[in-house]
């Protein structure tokens, strides 16, 4: 299988992640403006669960590293199939929410505040599980993305009250989905061996952890997204017929989303291996800063804001940097 060989290899690789995480969102935006999240939301899943198979069919069973994909599947045990697998429940129950947040509040909303959230509680227990880099630095880095956080959530604040609308339903989702957000990763990162050149037994192989972490977002699913179809944050209930209903554009929007998210994923996991989880998944979630950019620049989900909200929004961009850096630097 195709490993990732040094750290400067493995810092590019969470890049890509992190453009990946950052920008899937778009598919969203680009699907129709009628086009209902939860039914978004089916396309995006099997997009992740196709693209995980072909990265596992095909990098994931090529060259003399590790083991094949397939023979790795066959062989692991029970303990680390479940690892894996809840790690896509807990991110399935996550992502769920955030979607939910972006539709309500917006990307340059939900990304900084959730995803800001699930890259704190990610690197801390990460960090605590497998204690790669300097802590000075990680946790430095940390508490700026924090500050952060604090900076985006007061220019969401004010845009609403200039608006005459009620803030809290899409801070609320937000910071529920990071709570959620920063425990799936450990559990996917636990069901692989650490070196991925030497193969243990009974543990999976990064290729084959994304793709049991991508059927537990699948089977999850059928329980989370069904319950939101008959039980909406917003708007009347919607069906499967609805669903079938939808534009080819549309299902390809989400998809492409589910795609582009799972790219980023592997990437990440892959990274992994030479960068610590903490570091790999802390810098991934640099993706809440290229959301941002999105939201703030291309869809402009602060136009009309007082004064002083684009100030607040340029300083929590400037400390969200300096404290990915500072993650990048603890290695």
């Amino acid at each position: 299988m195709f490993i990732i060989e040094s750290y400067p290899m493995a810092v590019f690789f969470c890049i890509i992640t992190m453009l990946a995480w950052g920008s899937w969102a778009n598919t969203q935006k680009l699907a129709s403006p009628d086009w209902r999240f939860e039914l978004f939301y089916w396309d995006y899943v099997f997009g992740i669960v196709v693209f995980s198979l072909f990265l596992a069919l095909t990098a994931g069973s090529s060259g003399d590293a590790g083991r094949p994909f397939l023979e790795d599947l066959s062989q692991a045990s029970m303990e680390n199939l479940g690892s894996a697998f809840l790690g896509g429940i807990l991110f399935n129950a996550a992502n769920i929410l955030l979607v939910a947040a972006i539709t309500i509040a917006g990307m340059s909303v939900a990304f900084p505040v959730g995803i800001g959230l699930a890259l704190v509680i990610g690197v801390v227990v990460n960090y605590l599980d497998i204690p790669v880099g300097n802590a000075t630095m990680l946790f430095g880095g940390v508490a700026l993305i924090v500050i952060a956080m604090l900076l985006n959530a007061s220019a969401y604040k004010k845009l609403s009250v200039s608006q005459d609308k009620v803030p809290t339903k899409g801070l609320v989702l937000a910071v529920i989905a990071g709570l959620l957000m920063g425990f799936f990763y450990k559990y996917v990162a636990n069901s692989m061996f650490p070196d991925f050149t030497n193969p243990i037994e009974g543990k999976l192989s990064p290729y084959s952890a994304v793709f049991v972490f991508a059927l537990g977002i699948l089977a999850s699913n059928f329980i989370f997204n069904t319950l939101l179809m008959k039980k909406p944050f917003e708007g009347k209930p919607v069906s499967f017929k609805d669903y079938f209903a939808g534009s080819p554009k549309n299902h390809f929007m989400g998809f492409l989303g589910g795609a582009i998210w799972c790219l980023g994923m592997s990437f990440s996991i892959l990274a992994s291996d030479k960068a610590g989880p903490a570091i790999s998944y802390g810098l991934g979630q640099g993706a809440t800063v290229v959301a941002a950019l999105w939201g703030i620049f291309v869809w402009k989900e602060f136009k009309g804001a007082p004064k002083e909200v684009p100030r607040l929004l340029n300083i929590m961009l400037l400390v969200y940097i300096i404290g990915l850096s500072l993650i990048v630097l603890a290695r």
